[in-house]
């Protein structure tokens, strides 16, 4: 059994392993093209978050459908990476968190207390032709709050249910608090520029028009950011914000693989063929970073699931050298 090694003078030296000489060079090459293969390996990895679009792109197209990701660390903002980050999505249960900001800045404003009283009601107005329409326990994800319409509960209450457990009821009843358009406009002065509050839960008159609640990655980021580095309003209010949005009960994406020390702030949408999640995500002792999972048209939402979980442990991973 024999090899070559080509030397700088291009003369083939023929050594048998059996030899002390061969035996040593053998050992040498050996060493030299397994370090080699080690270091092409670790070069093929991920090493920022920049790094990560091409293997993210490729995990998306092995799942028929559409999707928007958005990814910023906090303490180093050239580390964002963006991927359909202006395609507009319907909004889902996203929508409910320009909501929450906008009922703390309108309570910073005095115009109410957060611990002001409303009532639970079940009749809204479609902003096609203000004819009214109401909710269904069964289509909502919080059906406990059917049971006190006619009763009294403060704007915490309902703001806390509209985010943890994504009631829509509680939804409908402080977007008429607050307004969409005024939600939507301070959207705006906060630097996300196409996201559309535009009306309450199951509108369906304006659902037929394709009159959507609509965002893209981009302005879940700019917003969530914004929520993150507390300049949401107050640092009071993005404080409170950020403790509301960590005690979402729908966890099966961003949080779902991540260690349990890891906390997440995040608040996630679903209807047909769409699963959104955007959160804050705070690694102890490490960086931190702001993602945003849009999705839609998707044929298999289990699979889209699975996979945008995926694309949460990769961007952990990543952000935290981990992988």
């Amino acid at each position: 059994m024999e090899f070559h090694y080509w030397g700088d003078s291009l003369l083939s030296v023929r050594l048998s392993i059996f030899h002390p000489v061969g035996r040593r060079y053998g050992a040498f090459l050996f060493l030299f093209f397994a370090l080699l293969f080690f270091a092409s390996e670790i070069n093929a990895q991920p090493r920022t978050v920049v790094d990560l679009k091409d293997q993210i792109q490729t995990t998306l197209d092995s799942v028929e459908g559409d999707f928007a990701v958005a990814v910023r660390t906090l303490d180093d903002t050239t580390e964002t990476l963006l991927l359909n980050e202006h395609e507009m999505f319907h909004a889902a249960s996203t929508m409910k968190v320009p909501v929450m900001v906008e009922l703390y800045r309108q309570a910073h404003e005095g115009r109410f207390s957060l611990d002001d009283s409303i009532e639970v009601k079940n009749e809204f107005r479609s902003i096609v032709n203000g004819s009214p329409y109401s909710l269904t326990p069964e289509d909502d994800s919080y059906e406990e709050l059917y049971d006190h319409i006619g009763e009294k509960r403060s704007i915490r209450t309902l703001m806390r249910a509209m985010i943890t457990v994504s009631s829509n009821l509680a939804t409908n009843i402080l977007i008429e608090k607050v307004g969409a358009e005024r939600t939507t406009q301070t959207m705006r002065e906060y630097g996300a520029d196409s996201i559309q509050v535009r009306r309450g839960v199951e509108d369906m008159n304006a659902y037929r028009r394709g009159l959507n609640n609509e965002t893209t990655a981009h302005d879940l980021l700019v917003i969530l950011e914004r929520i993150a580095r507390g300049n949401a309003v107050s640092a009071e209010a993005s404080s409170e914000m950020i403790d509301i949005l960590r005690d979402q009960e729908y966890n099966d994406m961003i949080p779902a693989r991540l260690p349990d020390s890891v906390d997440v702030a995040h608040k996630t949408g679903r209807i047909t063929g769409v699963r959104h999640d955007g959160g804050i995500v705070v690694v102890p002792d490490g960086p931190s970073y702001v993602l945003v999972l849009l999705s839609k048209n998707l044929r298999d939402e289990t699979a889209g699931i699975a996979t945008l979980a995926r694309l949460s442990r990769l961007v952990f991973e990543t952000v935290t050298n981990e992988g």
